[in-house]
Parts: C-alpha cells; structure tokens; sequence
C-alpha cells in the first residue's frame, strides 16, 4: 500500500495512527506530499486534491481519512477500532465526526489568518475560532466517559487536540479543559500518537 502523506496533516496522522494501532504500518510506503505545490500530482489520486490517499494493494485509492482508516480496520484480526454495530459504533463515529469537524474549522480559520487584507475577514476567523471552542467545550463535557478505550472516536480526538497545539498552542485550550487536557495527556503517551507526531517538513 502507498500513502499520499504530509508531515503536518491531522488527517493524515488519524491514518498513520491506526495504521500503528493496528499493527499495519510496515505494510504501508509512505509517498510524501506538498498538495500546494505548483507541481503537485495529488489530484491522480484524490481529484480534491487533499491527503491523505491510500493506494491498495489491489489497485484502488481510497480517499478521505474517514473511509481509509476504517478500511485498514477491516484489514486485521485484532480488536477493532470501528466496533461492528449498535451504540459503541455510534459514539466513535459521532466522536470522529467532532473531531474532524473541529480540525475542519481549524483549518478554515488558520488558512483565512494568512490572507492578505483586505481580504482577509475577522468575522470568518471568528466563526471557526467559535466552532472549535464549541467543539472543545463538548469534548470536556464528555471526556469522563472517554474512558482507557481505543476506537477512531478516540484516536480522531487525539489528532485534534495535538493539531490544535502544534497550530494554535497560544489558545491553551487545556487550560479551561481540565477534564479533557487529563485524558489527553494519557491518550497522547501511546506509542503511536508519539510516533506520529506532527511537525514542519525541514
């Protein structure tokens, strides 16, 4: 398998984690990719132009970091970080959903900080700023039930936590978050959230 792959993607870091999680990664070549290179040749892979990409074994690529890192789910015998059905399947699927919304409003925000006035809008950064804050504060409400458990919930709200302080780390968002910032911190010592950690390509 090939993985179209940046340094500094929370996307792409959910795959590579579960790719640990489930013991696949020495499966898995890893292509870097600069989507916003002039020369970039993302879009034979992902018309949307967006890592992470899986090329399968098979031939086929899979994009979207939702629909890759449950297929490398269905790829082992071990316990499953997508459960099967009912109401677990539920919670980390609506968990993930939070979490990449989060990450969605993230990057919303940090790539309108980059533009030029006066294009740039304070209203928009605003209105991502307010949707993690919003994202983060249902996350402290629900962190006593994260429990020690590992399903992509869990691991989707990892990547976003460590996104948000690799990119944002004067918003402290562990300082209102006692609860979530606990959890976090347990969550985040995983050999696979160490190994992935995220930092700017040299």
């Amino acid at each position: 398998m090939k993985l179209r792959y940046s340094p500094t993607s929370p996307y792409v870091r959910k795959v590579t984690v579960v790719a640990h999680e489930t013991g696949l990664i020495d499966r898995i070549e890893i292509v870097p990719t600069n989507v916003w290179a002039a020369d970039t040749d993302i879009g034979r892979d992902n018309p949307l132009g967006k890592v992470p990409a899986l090329a399968t074994d098979g031939g086929e690529v899979l994009f979207d970091s939702p629909v890759i890192c449950e297929y490398l789910d269905s790829l082992h015998t071990g316990a499953k970080l997508f459960p099967p059905a009912g109401g677990a399947r539920w919670t980390a699927l609506r968990r993930q959903a939070l979490a990449d919304g989060i990450l969605d409003a993230g990057i919303l925000r940090r790539l309108e900080s980059t533009r030029h006035e006066p294009e740039r809008s304070a209203a928009w950064i605003e209105r991502q700023r307010a949707a993690v804050e919003r994202g983060l504060n249902a996350l402290e409400d629900e962190a006593s039930a994260l429990g020690a458990g590992v399903t992509i919930g869990h691991i989707a709200i990892s990547c976003a936590l460590g996104w948000l302080e690799f990119r944002f780390a004067a918003d402290n968002w562990r300082a209102r978050r006692p609860a979530l910032a606990a959890w976090y911190a347990t969550f985040a010592s995983r050999p696979s959230m160490q190994k992935t950690a995220p930092k700017d390509p040299k």
